[in-house]
Order: C-alpha cells, then sequence, then structure tokens
C-alpha cells in the first residue's frame, strides 16, 4: 500500500506490537468482552415490531434514540454534541403520489409496477405536460475523463432519460471510466443532481437489475411513500421537477414507440462521442405532494481520550430503517433487522469493550448514530455540514452499517479498496483472527458511495468501510452462509428482513472484534492517515489539514 511522504506514518504492525500487548490496558479482556447473547437481544430488540421499522421521526424513532442515550450514559460516556447526546436533523417528508399514471404517447404506465414517480419540490402541485423527450445515454458531465453527454444538448424543461450506472461497468473496459467498479458518476443521485443542473424538468432512470445491482422490487419499497429530505437551504442545489424510474421493459416499448432500438441507442451511448438522442415523445405525468416539515435526531456520545481528547476516531452507524407502510388495508413493517439494527446495537458494543480497558485510549472514542440513511445519508450529510467535532480533528472513521450474518470468514472484505491508509489499521487487527483483507467482490455496484462514510469521505475524513469476505472459515460455515446469504439478497429493503437466531454469529463478533481493534489502534496513535495518492478525497482532506 502506498504511503504518503508528507505523513508521518508508522506501519500498523509497529502499532500492534506498541499497544496490543500492553498489558496495563487489559485489551485482551476488553476484545473477548462482546458477549453475543446481549447483541442477539439488543438486535432483536431494535429490529421488533414495537419499533416500527425505526423510521425517522415516527414512533420507531423515539424507541431507539432512547435506547441508545440509555447505554451510552449507562457506560459513563459523555454528550457527543455539546452538552446534548442528540443533534437535531432538520428534514422535510414528501410523499408524492401520482395523479392517474405516467402518459408517454398512447403507452400505459402503472405505478409502481413499471414506473415510479417523485419530486423533492416543497410544492403541493408539480406536473410535466407534454414534457420534451432527450436520451442522454449514461446523464454524465465529467471533465476528468473527457466524457459530457450533455454536449450540444439543450434539456432545459425538457424530459431526460437515463441510463443507470456509467460505460465503465457496461463495457468492462478498464480504461473506460473505472472499468467493472462503479464511480459516483454511475450512482442515480448524481443522475438527478445532473440533470437539474442542466436546467431538465424531469428525468426518467431506466432500471436494469443486473448495473443497478438490485431488482425492481426494491424500486416499488424505497421509492414509494414518505421519502425525507434535507431542507432546500441545506442542500443548496437544484432539484428536477420529478424524478422517476422506469423499468427496463416499458423503455424497450418507449424506444420502439420513438422508432429507435433500445439495444442500439444503449451501444451508442458508451463512446465518449455520443450525442444527445432527441425522442419524437412526450412525457406527461401529474404529482400530489403531502408535506411536512420535521425534525430527526442523531445520537452522539463520546468516550474522553486520556491524552489528546480533542482529536477522535470516529464510529458510525445508521439507526433508521424504512419504517412501515399499509398495503391493502395491511400494515406491512419493515424492521430492518440486518439492515442497520446489527450497525446499530454494534455502536453500543464496541463503546462497551473500550470501557472495559483499564483506561481510556489516548485519543477520544466518538459514536455517531446517524438517521435517515436510507432516505440518502441524511443524517451524516448533515452531521457532515454541522460537525459537532472539527472534521480536521477526526483522524479516522469506521462506518457499520449491516454487519456479517453470513459466518466466518478467513478475510475481511473492504470496500473502495486501496483508497485509505487506515486499512493497515484494519489489516492488523484482521491478523489477529489470521485474515488477510481482500477487494470487494462487486464493485460494479458502486456500495462506497451508498452509506454514511461517504458524506464524510466527499469532505476529505479518512473513512473505511468494511466487513464480511469471501471465503468461508470451513465447511460448516460455508453451509450456514450460503443459505443466509440467500436470505440477505432476498431481503433487502423488504420486510422479510427480520431477527433470525440461525443467522451466522460467529462472523458478527468477529467483525466487531477487528472493528474494535482497528479504533483502539488509531486512538492509541499519535500517526494521523490518509487517503491514498490518486483517490478522489486526498485533495479536500490535504486542504483541511493545512
Amino acid at each position: 500500500m502506498k504511503l504518503l511522504k508528507n505523513i508521518k506514518f508508522i506501519s500498523a504492525v509497529t502499532l500492534a506490537s506498541s499497544f496490543v500487548v500492553s498489558a496495563n490496558d487489559n485489551f485482551d479482556k476488553a476484545y473477548n468482552s462482546f458477549d453475543i447473547q446481549t447483541i442477539k437481544a439488543d438486535i432483536k430488540t431494535l429490529s421488533s415490531d414495537k419499533f416500527e421499522g425505526r423510521e425517522p421521526s415516527g414512533v420507531g424513532e423515539k424507541l431507539t434514540t432512547d435506547l441508545l442515550i440509555k447505554e451510552f450514559k449507562a457506560l459513563g460516556l459523555k454528550p457527543g454534541n455539546g452538552d446534548s447526546y442528540t443533534q437535531a436533523v432538520p428534514m422535510v417528508s414528501i410523499t408524492s403520489k401520482p395523479v392517474g399514471n405516467l402518459s408517454i404517447a398512447d403507452m400505459s404506465f402503472e405505478f409502481p409496477k413499471n414506473y415510479v414517480a417523485s419530486s423533492r419540490k416543497t410544492q403541493k402541485d408539480i406536473e410535466l405536460k407534454d414534457s420534451e423527450l432527450v436520451f442522454v445515454g449514461y446523464g454524465i458531465n465529467a471533465p476528468e475523463y473527457e466524457w459530457n453527454d450533455y454536449k450540444d444538448i439543450d434539456v432545459k424543461g425538457k424530459t431526460v432519460v437515463i441510463l443507470v450506472n456509467d460505460p465503465g461497468f457496461a463495457t468492462q473496459n478498464k480504461q473506460l471510466f473505472e472499468g467493472n467498479t462503479m464511480t459516483y458518476y454511475g450512482r442515480w443521485t448524481y443522475k438527478y443532481e445532473e440533470a437539474a443542473r442542466q436546467g431538465a424538468a424531469g428525468a426518467i432512470i431506466v432500471h436494469e437489475t443486473k448495473p443497478a445491482s438490485y431488482g425492481w422490487n426494491v424500486i416499488e419499497s424505497s421509492w414509494t411513500g414518505a421519502q425525507y429530505h434535507l431542507p432546500a437551504k441545506e442542500v443548496n442545489e437544484a432539484v428536477v421537477d420529478v424524478e422517476m424510474w422506469i423499468s427496463v421493459e416499458k423503455a424497450q416499448a418507449l424506444f420502439a414507440k420513438a422508432g429507435q432500438d433500445f439495444t442500439e441507442v444503449k451501444q451508442q451511448a458508451l463512446s465518449k462521442d455520443f450525442q444527445a438522442l432527441p425522442l419524437p415523445l412526450k412525457a406527461s405525468v401529474k404529482i400530489e405532494n403531502a408535506i411536512e416539515q420535521s425534525t430527526s435526531n442523531n445520537v452522539l456520545a463520546t468516550l474522553e481520550g486520556s491524552e489528546s481528547p480533542d482529536e477522535h476516531v470516529l464510529y458510525m452507524g445508521h439507526w433508521d430503517h424504512l419504517g412501515s407502510t399499509i398495503i391493502d388495508g395491511k400494515k406491512h413493517i419493515y424492521n430492518g433487522a440486518h439492515d442497520n439494527a446489527t450497525g446499530t446495537a454494534g455502536l453500543i458494543h464496541i463503546a462497551k469493550a473500550f470501557k472495559a480497558l483499564n483506561k481510556a485510549p489516548k485519543r477520544s472514542i466518538t459514536f455517531a448514530a446517524v438517521t435517515a440513511e436510507e432516505q440518502g445519508r441524511l443524517g451524516s450529510r448533515y452531521f457532515a455540514n454541522h460537525p459537532s467535532i472539527e472534521l480536521s480533528k477526526i483522524v479516522g472513521l469506521v462506518n457499520m452499517d449491516s454487519l456479517d450474518i453470513t459466518g466466518m470468514k478467513k478475510d475481511v472484505t473492504v470496500v473502495g479498496f486501496g483508497k485509505s491508509q487506515l486499512e493497515d489499521y484494519l489489516a492488523t487487527a484482521a491478523k489477529r483472527q489470521n485474515r488477510v483483507l481482500t477487494p470487494e467482490q462487486t464493485p460494479e455496484r458502486g456500495y462506497y458511495y451508498r452509506s454514511d462514510h461517504f458524506s464524510l469521505a466527499k469532505k476529505g475524513v479518512p473513512a473505511l468501510s468494511a466487513g464480511g469476505g469471501s471465503v468461508w472459515l470451513n465447511d460448516t460455515e460455508k453451509q450456514i452462509g450460503k443459505r443466509v446469504k440467500a436470505q440477505v439478497a432476498k431481503c433487502y429493503h423488504q420486510t422479510c428482513d427480520e431477527y433470525n437466531e440461525q443467522w451466522g454469529w460467529s462472523g458478527l463478533v468477529a467483525e466487531l472484534q477487528v472493528f474494535f481493534e482497528t479504533g483502539y489502534l488509531l486512538a492509541n496513535s499519535e500517526q494521523w492517515p490518509n487517503w491514498n495518492e490518486g483517490t478522489e478525497f486526498k485533495a479536500p482532506r490535504d486542504a483541511m489539514m493545512r
């Protein structure tokens, strides 16, 4: 792993020999203090029907944040936001309901079976009426890749049709973007943002399961019902009037209606010479918004460092999930046991492990249970904009989003492998379990850009996203893993993401131990790990530290 010459850095192996063996810290006792039965009980409670899917600003929020504060107080942790354990996050809840259905020529669409539509605008009635359609390929404007799908086209007031992911994934060409590894330009969030910057009134993303990395069922569950957003003054960016997804089957029919072959125009979009294609079709859709101003809360608690209390190691995990919905008169609760009752409970139990040490680490340890990750990382984005800790004082961040429940592995998967020197600390912690670090197997899914660590990484804070692995420890763990992995894939953002006594609990405990030791090494070091050369987040970190 490359090390920066202008950063004081020693290897994590040296750090391990300096700290882990210290009898004064009673490290081994703390490391082995993770009690599986208590962890199970906390996950089961957080994902019970009583918590109603932990929806922000609802009954579930109060129960969840009260539980977290109670646990942190009992451990003697100090409030992490001045004299408060909470940080209020202002939000706007918008429930968009199509009035009628999307209309393009004489095509019929059915909400939410083959399209969804919503708006981030805080006005009751939103309408696209006979909005001209323009196919803009992947909808990317990336000067560093010499790529601009919007060149020589005016889309102001029009509706753009966009492919999901980026050209690198579609071609598997490592010389095009990042090849199989998704860049931020491949994320749906970017595509809507860029369409708005170009002045479009509407944006339609074509869903395809493989490049999106999830099925249409996730679109249905995630883009219907209340959608939470930060207030416009917090975001300070334009939005299109209507954001939409359509199924690939409908996209194929749409292009045929326009006299185009969908497969052929997709192929054309793989070239930087691609020219946006006006389609002889117009879209109409009317949306009625129910708007509520609300406030949710991040929960912040700090174990004060013994020598450098103004320097912080940050552990983060989102406490929220999708809440509940009424379908055919019946209440369906999205309990989010794996995503992310596991990570929420993990914050509590890593805090317990640090308290089991004979003395506090040199640096402070701050725990951030953030809200509304499922709605676009709202809690972590707000924290990044209004940090209770100066960002230059955060040594590094360990994010826990959906801990490993698929059994014990021989390796530890790093999402965004090679991005930062934090991986040296993680590698040392993994070595204690005779494990090694490996890159993620599905970089095309863009996981590094999909969870809360990204909010702070964008600002420059070194942030680690890791967990799980690709090689099981033995056949017993493999059998557990094969069964549970199938369940995880099926139940992502579905009502079946429920607590299960038959999960691979050994992997979850091992993961918490690795994360604990990683933070322990950071907190007892005097070094400031940085991003590696060539990483997109290095420049803001360097500027921050200057």
